[in-house]
């Protein structure tokens, strides 16, 4: 998953993107307003980290523009605290907004849970269905079915097939992935999202050893078949 970094305190964007790519993230970075609104423009994010006080366009006037084109969840950071100053931020369109000096497990916290929120709302199709392919599970009787027939998963398998589904061609590191099905607290093996996927593709795909819908990015993770 792709975020945005946007601060002009040089040392501080280090130390976020040192940070936030150990969790398996990637970062971009930039230094001002004007240069955040024309990133977010030329390519999508998942989130976008902007700080309030910046040269050439303030992250007020940055998020309100980027709000012109684009939904992607904006968390503001400020050294102010006022609740007047958290109101102009939401008036403005960011979705969050934490103040510094922060604890950095504070804002992995509120970037999962922002991440988590803007990936329910992907939304399903009608009466909770989503079809991709062959492939059709229905997100509020939990079930799936392969060419029209029922397929048995565990409640893991499902939540995980899910989130892919739900984001077709959006890669999600094993991290990731580990980190939105089975929680920050999970203390198993990353191996356990391999072992999972190998299953799902045993019971989903047409051809298990050459997966059509749930594909590997090698180097980087999985992903969801966008065809």
């Amino acid at each position: 998953m792709k975020i945005l970094v946007v601060d002009d305190e040089k040392l501080l964007v280090k130390g976020l993107k040192f940070n936030l790519e150990n969790e398996g993230y990637e970062v971009r970075v930039c230094y001002d307003g004007e240069t955040a609104v024309e990133m977010a423009r030329a390519e999508p994010y998942d989130l976008i980290l902007l700080d309030l006080m910046m040269p050439k366009l303030d992250g007020l006037a940055a998020c309100m523009k980027i709000r012109e084109f684009s939904t992607v969840p904006v968390i503001m950071l400020t050294a102010r605290g006022e609740d007047t100053d958290k109101l102009i931020g939401f008036e403005y369109g960011a979705d969050d907004y934490i103040t510094k000096p922060f604890n950095i497990l504070e804002l992995k916290a509120r970037i999962r849970a922002l991440l988590r929120r803007a990936t329910l709302q992907a939304g399903p199709d009608m009466a909770g269905r989503i079809t991709r392919g062959h492939i059709t599970i229905d997100t509020e009787r939990r079930t799936a079915e392969t060419d029209g027939k029922p397929v048995e998963l565990t409640a893991k398998e499902f939540d995980l097939v899910e989130l892919l589904m739900r984001t077709p061609g959006k890669v999600y590191s094993r991290e990731n992935l580990l980190d939105m099905v089975w929680g920050s607290d999970y203390q198993g093996d990353i191996r356990t999202v391999d072992v999972h996927i190998r299953r799902l593709r045993e019971k989903l795909e047409r051809d298990p050893a050459e997966p059509a819908c749930i594909i590997t990015k090698w180097g980087v993770g999985y992903y969801f078949s966008e065809g």
